[in-house]
């Protein structure tokens, strides 16, 4: 249940602010210093509303109220009493309560626009579905009367960390801000907002009726302002940090789902970037494509010039320690960017083309480092490589792993080949055959991440299963993940495999593993036995 609002908050607000029972009983109040003929003089918090209000008022707010929570969406209507007129907006906070706001009137020489504008604004928040069904009303009027449109999300940092508190510190603070944001907003800014939403605990959205950067960037920046005022809520001092990202109709979609997702995306590239201006979709999606153009056309020119190198890492022996095999992975060092990281350079490789050059090129860089490398290695000691997926898919894999064992460096003896669990259902059961005939050891990567066949794991030839990092890092703390080892190391067992762990950081993970019967793995717990000469060779 809900607590009540907290009257320090609103009691500064011109607008009166309820929340009502549907039984017509006022559960709290606030607010109402221009409305000094309706706003009760004295706390009224449990009374019935004919007992606070005159009675047209209190039953035209019972009537709003019903109907409000009976067709769950916001309405609003104007009251008269006395000669004097109010609007009244309801909002619905659940199956039996409702946030009502009044206001006065339309008074006399504001035009019928200004006050429209008003009233829009200075209604409730509205909660999401609500207000994606006034989005869409908004959108759809927008479309037929070719009027530009724009919505905005607002990501206010800080609201996280305080919901770690109290959830009523966090809506305090939130409904501290929204009624900051709407009294602040001048009469410009109000013009343009049609509507204003709560999509999340830290999330805003606005619907802004332009397509004009300008205009939107004096908006936002004002909201911003707004937002960014401190708040004093239940002796809680906070600043919340708004980032925003905005999606204009026809330029960046054509839905009100996809403008939305599209707004959020661009907030998240503001705030990943630390930027408090707003970020266009339009500018995030053109940057992104440009960088990703430049870093395929980089990546191609380093393989080209056999710039690609290698990162090593042990894997162990969990019982005696001894070194039994060192994993490779794909490293690339920009001269200029510096180490880039892998989900950037790989995920461009796999859309430009060049995954299988690049595997090609990493199996190239494994031959020349363990031709270095196997001086101060014990003969035992296998070299793991995982090629790319769309190598492994290719028609001369085969052919390609034949020339690198011909060149002599490596024993077939001395080779592995990591396979992602993915990809098990997709290569034929024979596939790993003309190399396990020749000593090459084949381990399937990943267990517990991709969609594998047990089947395919029981037919393929194979020497080990590796299990998914994420499940080991948290066997310690959590009891799922504990679950989840504990059955990848038995189907290992069952299926007559090595069971192998990634993440082995301290030494408890190194005995919880080995009490459930995982012998090898690799993690930080030994770092200090990887080749550092051997980390990247450019």
């Amino acid at each position: 249940m809900k607590q009540p609002i907290e009257p320090s908050l609103i009691d500064s607000l011109p607008d009166l602010v309820l929340v009502l029972s549907r039984d017509g009983i006022l559960l709290s109040h606030g607010g109402g210093r221009a409305l000094p003929l309706l706003a009760p003089r004295e706390p009224c918090a449990g009374k019935r509303l004919e007992s606070v209000f005159p009675k047209p008022v209190a039953g035209a707010l019972l009537h709003l109220v019903r109907k409000s929570l009976a067709a769950r969406t916001a309405l609003e209507t104007d009251l008269s009493e006395a000669n004097h007129t109010y609007r009244a907006r309801v909002t619905p906070q659940g199956p039996t309560r409702a946030l009502c706001i009044l206001s006065a009137g339309v008074a006399p020489g504001e035009s019928e626009d200004a006050a429209s504008a008003s009233a829009v604004l200075r209604g409730p928040l509205l909660d999401r579905r609500s207000f994606m069904r006034r989005f869409q009303e908004t959108l759809s009027l927008c479309v037929l009367t070719e009027k530009p449109l724009a919505v905005a999300v607002m990501h206010l940092d800080g609201i996280e960390n305080l919901a770690r508190i109290g959830a009523r510190q966090a809506e305090q603070i939130v409904t501290a801000a929204v009624f900051k944001l709407l009294q602040g907003l001048s009469t410009e800014g109000l013009a343009q907002c049609a509507c204003l939403g709560q999509l999340s605990e830290s999330q805003l959205a606005f619907v802004i009726t332009t397509s004009d950067r300008r205009a939107i960037e004096a908006f936002i920046a004002e909201a911003a302002q707004q937002v960014r005022t401190p708040s004093n809520v239940a002796g809680l001092q906070v600043e919340l940090t708004p980032h925003a990202g905005v999606a204009v109709l026809d330029q960046d979609g054509s839905s009100a789902l996809g403008l939305l997702d599209n707004a959020r995306i661009a907030a998240g590239e503001a705030r990943n970037s630390g930027r408090t201006r707003v970020r266009f979709f339009s500018d995030s999606v053109k940057m992104k494509s440009l960088s990703r153009l430049d870093i395929g056309r980089e990546l191609r020119s380093a393989i080209e010039e056999r710039a690609i190198g290698m990162r090593y890492v042990g894997r162990h022996d969990l019982r005696t320690g001894l070194l039994v095999a060192r994993l490779a992975y794909i490293r690339w060092i920009h001269p200029l960017r510096g180490e880039v990281s892998p989900k950037e350079f790989l995920g461009v490789a796999d859309a430009t083309g060049a995954a299988v050059a690049l595997s090609r090129a990493a199996l190239q860089r494994l031959g020349a480092d363990f031709a270095e490398m196997r001086r101060d290695t014990a003969p035992d000691v296998r070299l793991s490589f995982g090629p790319l997926r769309h190598h492994l898919l290719h028609e001369d894999f085969l052919a390609d792993i034949d020339g690198f064992l011909a060149s002599g460096v490596v024993a077939p003896g001395r080779l592995e080949i990591r396979i992602p669990e993915s990809l098990i259902a997709v290569l034929s059961p024979g596939f790993c055959a003309p190399l396990v005939a020749r000593g090459v050891q084949f381990v399937v990567d990943e267990v517990g991440r991709g969609l594998g066949s047990l089947e395919q794991l029981a037919r393929a030839p194979l020497w080990g299963l590796q299990l998914d990092r994420a499940w080991v890092e948290a066997i310690q703390v959590d009891e799922i993940a504990l679950r989840l080892c504990r059955a990848g190391i038995a189907a290992a067992s069952g299926l007559g495999v090595a069971p192998i762990a990634v993440g082995v950081d301290d030494a408890a993970m190194r005995r919880a593993l080995l009490s459930l019967g995982c012998h090898y793995g690799s993690g930080d717990l030994y770092r200090d036995s990887v080749l550092a000469a051997a980390q990247c060779h450019p």
